[in-house]
């Protein structure tokens, strides 16, 4: 643990980030592998993002992001299922940065412990660099950019047919609610991740969860057929875009940050972008007891999801399922969050705020009077698309 740096906590805090901070002296050992890359000089940023190491960095001809990871969270085939999915998106036009390649062609580089790679740094503003997830967009005109530039990278995504990812930590997955029977599939899940299975807090979290979401999984299982699978980004927050200016205005311009990618569908991938920004849930983390007072952005809402539908138009099953998935979407990150502070940090008491505080509290959220008020919005949404179309 490094005592050198601060990261974004469960709560909305700044916590003791859980990996050191890169250092120049290794930054040099690792660019002197890629040719002609240039002599590193300075680290100009240190991110906050709490599940690995990255920063941007400056070198005498240019800036490299370089991002470093455990090999318990990720390794090499884990690192290069993200690459093919970038290299895919990058040669269908989509705004992604560039993975470079070392001298050997490989573009993760082992070392020890530690598994390293090194992307270009896109042009654009970091606007929302030190935003926390779940936090919302500054405008209603930065939602609709998001929207569109979602839509774009799904159409970018067709035709890389690589299969959904190995069973790793923090991989936002889709397979417990595309499954006709969830409870058996929750099972197949924690059987391949014992750390979950073990745990009392996670089995107590998934029972709940199962219960409280059941009847949405009913609305969605017949429309399961309809969503065509499709590799997606899975955590489309504003901080993780680049965008044009630093005004109210501004479009975004470049996606980041592949992390959490995995073979789900589009509607999967809409809704995690309307879970992550439309609803403040910090304020739920920090006053559990006024889930009622929750801060829910409908105009927001509105423009993410009518800029997606004017570059990738919905269909009909696509329309309706998006409702029930928004419901549904946060289920398995929240299990892979646990799996990370279980399997990895040996965290219980970590594991205990994502298996309880997130995976079984926002499924009671979205049961209670704050979830109706987003769903049906979506729901009227969906009703007022089918008569314009």
């Amino acid at each position: 643990m490094s005592t050198a740096t601060k990261a974004h906590g469960m709560n909305g805090t700044l916590v003791e980030a859980d990996w050191p901070p890169l250092t120049l002296a290794e930054v040099r050992v690792l660019l002197g592998q890629f040719p002609g890359c240039g002599e590193p000089i300075e680290i100009l940023s240190v991110s906050p993002r709490p599940f690995s190491a990255a920063s941007v960095v400056a070198k005498n001809s240019g800036q490299v992001f370089i991002k470093r990871h455990h090999i318990t969270v990720r390794d090499r085939e884990g690192l290069l299922e993200e690459h093919r999915f970038l290299i895919h998106l990058r040669a269908h036009g989509a705004p992604v940065p560039k993975v470079f390649r070392a001298s050997s062609g490989e573009t993760a580089i082992m070392s020890g412990e530690w598994i390293y790679e090194v992307h270009e740094v896109p042009a654009g503003v970091d606007l929302y660099e030190d935003a926390l997830s779940w936090t919302p967009f500054l405008s209603t005109a930065h939602a609709r950019s998001a929207g569109e530039t979602l839509a774009r990278l799904h159409l970018s995504s067709h035709g890389f047919d690589a299969p959904p990812r190995k069973a790793r930590p923090l991989v936002s997955s889709f397979t417990i609610f595309a499954a006709d029977d969830p409870a058996a599939a929750l099972q197949r899940y924690l059987a391949m991740r014992p750390a979950l299975a073990e745990n009392a807090d996670v089995r107590e979290g998934c029972r709940e969860a199962l219960e409280l979401l059941d009847p949405y999984h009913a609305q969605l299982r017949p429309l399961l057929p309809a969503l065509k699978p499709l590799w997606t980004h899975n955590d489309l927050h504003a901080s993780n875009l680049l965008w044009s200016n630093t005004g109210d205005d501004a479009r975004a311009v470049a996606v980041i940050d592949f992390g959490l990618a995995d073979r789900t569908n589009a509607v999967h991938d809409l809704a995690q972008a309307t879970e992550r920004n439309i609803v403040e849930w910090l304020d739920l983390t920090q006053q559990p007891e006024r889930e009622n007072d929750v801060r829910v952005h409908l105009d927001h809402l509105l423009a993410l999801l009518d800029g997606y539908v004017s570059v990738r138009p919905l269909s009909d099953a696509e329309t309706y399922a998006l409702a029930p998935m928004t419901a549904l979407c946060h289920a398995e990150f929240a299990l892979s969050e646990a799996e990370y502070y279980l399997g990895v940090l040996h965290s219980e008491e970590m594991a205990r705020l994502a298996s309880i505080d997130y995976l079984a509290g926002h499924a009671r959220w979205f049961r209670g009077a704050g979830g109706d008020k987003l769903l049906n919005a979506i729901r009227y949404w969906a009703e007022t698309r089918r008569r314009i179309d």
